[in-house]
């Protein structure tokens, strides 16, 4: 539980709430609020600091507008873990947060031959019906809940077990096997979260997310993995470079 300590200007034209917020950024960002710290209530905040319950309130929510709190029912307010951005290149989301040091968890969900419709077949390039090999997994960094990942594989492709992905990335896992990816074709776009993945993810239902989808290829421009993975988009970003033709 943190304790701000806050020197507040009563003859200063600037408002004390946003004094307050100031001196709590400064924190954050010196690290002496570290990602995941909870605050004292706003009223606890409020009779330390010699201050209104609504301006600690209005400090606050500042601070979470900014995306540097987060206020959870239960919980409190909490400092915001940094966000991830990541560039958009042929890796995966395990191997570039193992890459950034971000210490990635992950949670099998589902694992498990399926027979493939219609759109999972026309992506791999096998004939509706055929069994694919399908899993997902719920991915994490720093303790919370950062997407939600979907993968089919055609069936025989790869020797894995569920446990083998809660230690290894899956491209990981399909470079070790001798497959050598070249090539995918990736949209990116955004939509609101399911009652489900709200639930998976620790947001409310319905608020954005961003979504990914892909299709990678082999060297031999055979489809080996099709993707459908959901994202945290308070946590979460797409890094892009621009170059001019």
């Amino acid at each position: 539980m943190y304790r701000p300590r806050v020197i507040v200007d009563r003859s200063s034209p600037v408002p004390l709430y946003y004094q307050l917020a100031r001196q709590l950024e400064a924190a954050i960002q010196a690290g002496e609020l570290a990602p995941g710290t909870r605050l004292e209530n706003e009223l606890e905040i409020a009779e330390h600091c010699g201050l209104s319950r609504p301006t600690v309130r209005q400090a606050i929510q500042h601070l979470v507008d900014r995306g540097l709190l987060v206020r959870k029912r239960g919980v409190g307010t909490q400092v915001v873990l940094p966000e991830i951005r990541r560039p958009v290149e042929l890796t995966s989301l395990h191997d570039d947060l193992a890459a950034a040091g971000k210490e990635p968890h992950t949670e099998v969900l589902e694992f498990g031959p399926v027979p493939a419709d219609d759109r999972v077949a026309k992506q791999l390039g096998v004939a509706a019906g055929d069994t694919v090999l399908r899993m997902r997994r719920a991915r994490y960094t720093g303790g919370e809940p950062l997407a939600l990942l979907t993968n089919y594989l055609p069936d025989g492709l790869l020797a894995v077990t569920a446990d083998d992905l809660t230690r290894h990335g899956l491209y990981e896992l399909l470079r070790a096997s001798g497959v050598n990816l070249r090539i995918a074709n990736q949209s990116i776009g955004a939509r609101r979260a399911t009652a489900e993945e709200a639930r998976l993810l620790d947001e409310r239902r319905g608020v954005p997310m961003l979504t990914m989808t892909r299709t990678a290829y082999d060297d031999k421009g055979t489809a080996i993995e099709y993707g459908c993975h959901v994202y945290r988009a308070s946590r979460y970003s797409y890094a892009l470079t621009l170059v001019e033709r």
